[in-house]
């Protein structure tokens, strides 16, 4: 976690490989609001399901609300990356596993491809605290 002096802007990292290749952070606390980046299943899932890669995404994102937070109650909105609109059922159950009493408003959209061939989603989120 790194905090800007400036402002009450806190950076989270995963310690992802791509994030200090892109310059990135996970997630972004920046007062009350929080907003994490596109989020896909790590490396140890290249045979695993949309639904299993959506699960272990979703995983991740909680994790960085924690340290911003926040937790999964506190999401406004969500979107979600599939790379095969046929695996949408299996993401959605994933996404009402985690957010059935929240309830975020949601955008699904169909991409053609992902960084990593084998990546079926990626999820974004955004909170308020």
């Amino acid at each position: 976690m790194t905090t800007n002096a400036s402002s009450d802007r806190v950076n989270i990292s995963s310690g992802g490989a791509y994030e200090g290749v892109f310059g990135y952070s996970r997630a972004v606390r920046a007062g009350s609001d929080v907003h994490v980046s596109g989020t896909c299943a790590p490396a140890g899932h290249e045979k695993s399901d949309a639904y299993t890669q959506a699960r272990a995404a979703l995983s991740i994102i909680e994790k960085a609300l924690t340290e911003a937070g926040a937790s999964a109650t506190n999401v406004i909105r969500t979107v979600v990356y599939l790379r095969d609109i046929n695996d949408a059922e299996d993401v959605a159950r994933a996404h009402l596993e985690t957010f059935d009493k929240v309830r975020p408003a949601s955008t699904l959209v169909q991409v053609t491809s992902m960084l990593r061939p084998w990546q079926k989603v990626e999820i974004e989120a955004y909170a308020r605290i």
